[in-house]
């Protein structure tokens, strides 16, 4: 019997080492180049205010507007993405997501760029639910919150090493091809979108039968897996397509999840410009790239963070207070930040709320998969990220437009704190695991 459990492990692990392989690192850099183009107007933000005329409530409004679009077409494309296959429907998104990014680089006013905003967020709709999808259908439960961890790693390794990359592009760009350097910056991160998803037409595998580079033993072992836990899901709660777009449940978590997202776009369009702000507070001066490697060190510690709390959670199988307690810390440390009179101290609490808001992340996904299944699944987790991402939209004007009438960054902040710490009492509230629904008599 021992013998027996022991290759069957040996096989798990054969499996799982190979689906990680394979799938892993090419979604990491698909999420990687995506993190970038929708948050690299952040750290633009003093050069494109200044050649657009924007002000702080436009540049928040340019920033947030993307999450309109985004939210509005995102559960079809969700959908779609079941319906078509993750090869073909994800890099279709990429390659027009690229095009849409490139043009930004062209945009010749402030109206020009609120609509490209706009068109990102549309194109863009469905990468980041559809992967989590996608996950699912690749790995068991036991293992989701750490896939999703690392999947998920690539947007604070965005933050870290893109960030400062970006800055530089910004720096040394600037008069290259007769480009301002924010244009030369973002033609060149919209670019490897469009490569990106041209190899992911020829890369991806839809599904484990596909899956001719498993082993015969290792292909049937996970197939096998995953029809039993999703017989086990279906046999306890029937939650239909219509029935899990209704379910206040869904609801619940989007509104967990627009805590998740306003916490994290507040601090990926706002941390470079408060930043930057270092010199008239503390009268420290730097450099865009000095503002952009600073900007680093939060995301660097957040990804490190966001890997081992995950893992710490699938080994626990315990994932409502891995969302709870991290969302809170981060909640109290934003406020505390405002308050504080050195550069790295300030630097502290802020690197707290990053690690806080990344490592909920990875357990929050882990909540929807325990009761939705199929079309329900892919549905649900598109309008949870939707209905969640509203905050990206509600996070850069919110804080634009509290930063211009206040004249300070404090209460913009002070409301990203707020809203943190609420999420965080709702999933507590919310509990993890769904009562049975069963059918009508």
């Amino acid at each position: 019997m021992a013998s027996v459990s022991t290759g069957e492990k040996s096989l798990e692990t054969r499996a799982l080492r190979k689906v990680i392989i394979r799938v892993v690192p090419f979604l990491m850099a698909l999420y990687f180049v995506n993190y970038l183009d929708r948050t690299n107007l952040g750290i633009a933000k003093a050069d494109i205010s200044e050649h657009l005329q924007l002000t702080a409530s436009m540049f928040g409004l340019a920033s947030g507007i993307f999450f309109i679009g985004y939210v509005l077409v995102e559960v079809p494309s969700n959908l779609a993405l079941e319906r078509f296959g993750a090869r073909r429907w994800l890099a279709r998104i990429a390659v027009s997501w690229g095009i849409v990014a490139v043009a930004i680089g062209f945009a010749p006013n402030a109206a020009t760029l609120l609509v490209l905003r706009f068109l990102l967020g549309v194109a863009e709709a469905g990468l980041f639910p559809g992967v989590i999808f996608y996950l699912t259908r690749w790995f068991p439960a036991a293992y989701r919150a750490r896939i999703v961890a690392m999947f998920m790693m690539a947007s604070p390794i965005a933050a870290a090493v893109g960030t400062p990359l970006a800055a530089w592009m910004i720096q040394a760009g600037e008069g290259l091809f007769g480009l301002a350097g924010w244009q030369f910056m973002m033609i060149g991160v919209g670019l490897p979108a469009i490569i990106l998803g041209i190899i992911c037409w020829f890369y991806l595998t839809d599904r484990p039968a596909d899956a001719h580079w498993l082993r015969p033993d290792e292909r049937q072992w996970l197939i096998d897996v995953l029809a039993r836990e999703e017989r086990d899901v279906a046999g306890t709660f029937e939650f239909p397509l219509r029935r899990a777009l209704t379910s206040p449940r869904i609801w619940a978590l989007s509104l967990v999840y627009f805590g998740v997202a306003y916490g994290l776009y507040a601090l990926a369009f706002f941390l470079p410009s408060i930043i930057s702000d270092f010199k008239k507070m503390f009268d420290v001066h730097l450099s865009i790239v000095q503002v952009g490697l600073i900007t680093s060190v939060p995301y660097t510690l957040a990804a490190i963070a966001m890997y081992l709390w995950s893992r710490h959670a699938d080994r626990k199988g315990e994932h409502v207070w891995h969302v709870a307690i991290p969302m809170g810390l981060g909640g109290l440390a934003i406020p505390i930040a405002l308050y504080l009179h050195s550069p790295l101290l300030v630097m502290i609490p802020v690197s707290i709320a990053a690690m806080g808001v990344f490592s909920a992340i990875p357990s929050f996904w882990a909540l929807p998969a325990q009761f939705l299944t199929g079309a329900a699944a892919a549905g649900g987790i598109g309008l949870i990220n939707s209905i969640g991402n509203l905050g990206g939209f509600a996070a850069p004007y919110a804080t634009g437009a509290l930063n211009q009438f206040t004249g300070s960054d404090k209460a913009g902040m002070w409301a990203v704190g707020v809203i943190m710490l609420l999420s965080a009492v709702v999933v507590v509230i919310l509990r993890a695991t769904p009562q049975p629904v069963r059918p009508p008599e």
